[in-house]
């Protein structure tokens, strides 16, 4: 029998930053996982999709050069040697993650776990005991019963990995993951058809988010097809058709199934040892201990945003309180939300709509669009930063699309969690020209001084 501090089951980011920052703390961890250390996120989620989109934005860029002066053409896709590239990035993080957790002494369990009591999981007939167990399995697409899968008809683990790329797509969902991959495949030439079932695009987003991104995608020849529902799916040795509610029947090469991702619960033994479920989801206090005092569940398997960061942020919250230290839990609408479309999705605390319900009146906003900002200009980026402020004048709300807006999100995040007041805020310098300078600009804009704002 094994023994340990710490045993965690799941290797994602949650689990592993657990791992980690349990095994940085003194503590003995056994770290188990079916697959390799790293889990969707760096196999089959954040990490290959974004290389396969930087590499999109590549081609979008040769397609275009002609109106910076460049001489440059556009002339296909590489399949195999663009997931060379995407595989590369892939081995080499989890190269250096293994070598990370050897080096810190973390015992690496290969296998299928499943919790047999308060402190015992048993992988292939083996119990691993532990004083707590951190419950981190992740999440899996969801597929809807009516929905037969094929070569034709997948999720986003297997279009990570298709050898050629399709004339035409129809996407199921307008979420983060359908916007990314129709970004992706716009760029790679394909004819992108999304299918969302709510009113608009990105629904989880501001409303003024949506109505860029959709007029954005339009430029784009991307088609949205909101407020729609499927009633039929079949596939062929050809082709895909969707049948819509309206009675429209869609045909495509491929359909994207990307209607969101379900907790990796069953199977598990946890109803059995007595941890509590609701809808697949297991539930914990405010200190991700579950209904079983010596477990605790962090990351996708906990309602919420299903991020990566928000699992490290779990991870190390988690093992930080098992370890007897004093550890604060970031809520929620604090952890920025980035969508890696063209162009980029990011945001940070309420939107206009969840401030109106929570404050009433007296809530402000304002929102700028970058057609302002000089480097957007530059870089023939379109786009916009919405500022929410709630009736004190402190942001409650950052909400940007546009190239490159990622990287802006990072000062935004500060400005909501610290309850930064917009005025203040306001008066401090931003770069020029850059970016960024379009988030002091909205600043200025909503403490009532805008300088480059018409109307």
């Amino acid at each position: 029998m094994t023994r340990a501090d710490v045993v965690i089951l799941g290797g994602g980011p949650g689990g592993y930053a657990a791992a980690i920052r349990s095994a940085q703390l003194g503590q003995s961890v056994v770290l188990i996982d079916e697959d390799r250390v790293g889990g969707t996120c760096l196999h089959r989620g954040c990490i290959p999709t974004k290389a396969l989109l930087h590499a999109a934005e590549v081609a979008d860029t040769a397609r275009t050069a002609a109106q910076f002066g460049i001489t440059a053409t556009f002339d296909g896709v590489d399949t195999e040697r663009l997931h060379g590239f995407k595989n590369t990035v892939v081995s080499r993080l989890h190269k250096g993650l293994s070598g990370l957790i050897d080096a810190l002494g973390i015992t690496v369990v290969n296998g299928r776990g499943r919790l047999t009591g308060p402190t015992t999981v048993e992988v292939d007939g083996n119990t691993i005991t532990g004083a707590s167990i951190v419950l981190a399995t992740g999440s899996a697409p969801k597929v809807p019963q009516a929905i037969a899968t094929s070569d034709r008809v997948f999720t986003s683990d297997q279009a990570l990995d298709l050898t050629t790329i399709p004339e035409s797509a129809i996407i199921l969902g307008g979420g983060v993951i359908g916007v990314e991959f129709a970004s992706l495949w716009a760029s790679f030439g394909v004819k992108v058809t999304i299918v969302e079932a709510l009113p608009r695009l990105v629904p989880n987003e501001d409303a003024t988010i949506s109505t860029y991104l959709e007029r954005l995608f339009r430029r784009r020849r991307i088609t949205a097809k909101t407020g729609t529902r499927v009633t039929a799916v079949t596939s062929d040795e050809d082709a895909v058709a969707v049948t819509l509610e309206s009675g429209d029947l869609l045909t495509a090469d491929v359909l994207l199934i990307a209607v969101g991702r379900a907790p990796r619960t069953a199977n598990l033994g946890l109803a059995e040892v007595g941890v509590e479920l609701d809808g697949g989801l297991v539930v914990t206090d405010n200190q991700l201990r579950t209904s079983v005092p010596t477990v605790y569940a962090i990351g996708d398997i906990v309602a919420g945003l299903q991020l990566a960061h928000r699992a490290f942020q779990h991870g190390i919250f988690v093992a930080e309180r098992i370890a007897g230290r004093e550890a604060e839990l970031v809520a929620d609408s604090g952890i920025p939300r980035v969508t890696y479309c063209h162009p980029e999705i990011a945001s940070v605390g309420l939107t206009e709509e969840e401030a109106r319900d929570r404050y009433g009146e007296g809530v402000e906003t304002v929102t700028y669009d970058l057609a302002g900002n000089g480097r957007s200009q530059i870089l023939k980026a379109s786009g916009a930063v919405k500022l929410v402020v709630d009736p004190s004048g402190a942001v409650a709300g950052v909400h940007m699309i546009g190239d490159g807006v990622s990287e802006l999100i990072g000062e935004a995040q500060l400005l909501y969690n610290l309850g930064v007041k917009a005025a203040e805020a306001a008066r401090f310098v931003h770069a020029h020209p850059t970016q960024n300078e379009a988030l002091g600009e909205a600043l200025m804009a909503v403490s009532g001084a805008p300088l480059h704002l018409h109307g």
